[in-house]
């Protein structure tokens, strides 16, 4: 990892972490939300969730610490751009009892809402981040490498 990630690429990756754990742990929350309220998903919409939403930042967590930083950069992007379009369709947009304004009733929709909303931010901010680094490799591949 440390020949293959340089200094100024290392705060990108911190970031990257901490938007990755702030997503699972929002996403775990969000998960006992839809169970308290009885909020199913359909089997495709599942599949999604889990490879997409839950597993694709992790194992993009994983690349972005090793000499795979690149292909964990772009896997972040892709995948994080995917949760928040999803988040925001199902959550915000598609009428159903999966949006926040339409929840069946029960103690777990401020929960709910809230993990919904934290789950927007942070997909965003992987966006960001993903988005920052996937430039920054670009610009690196434009100029020449000194060494120091």
């Amino acid at each position: 990892m440390r020949d293959s990630l340089s200094l100024r690429y290392r705060r990108l990756v911190w970031a990257a972490t901490l938007v990755i754990l702030a997503h699972l742990a929002f996403n775990l929350l969000h998960g006992r939300a839809h169970t308290e309220l009885g909020v199913g998903l359909t089997s495709w919409q599942q599949f999604y969730v889990i490879t997409v939403i839950l597993l694709a930042p992790i194992v993009a967590l994983f690349l972005s610490w090793t000499r795979y930083v690149r292909a964990g950069v772009w896997l972040l992007l892709g995948s994080m751009l995917g949760s928040l379009i999803f988040g925001l369709c199902y959550h915000y947009i598609i009428v159903s009892n999966d949006h926040v304004s339409h929840l069946p009733l029960g103690e777990a929709r401020g929960l709910f809402r809230v993990t919904a909303l934290l789950l927007l931010i942070t997909e965003a901010l992987g966006v960001i981040v993903a988005a920052i680094a996937v430039r920054k490799f670009f610009k690196q591949d434009e100029t020449p490498v000194t060494s120091a």
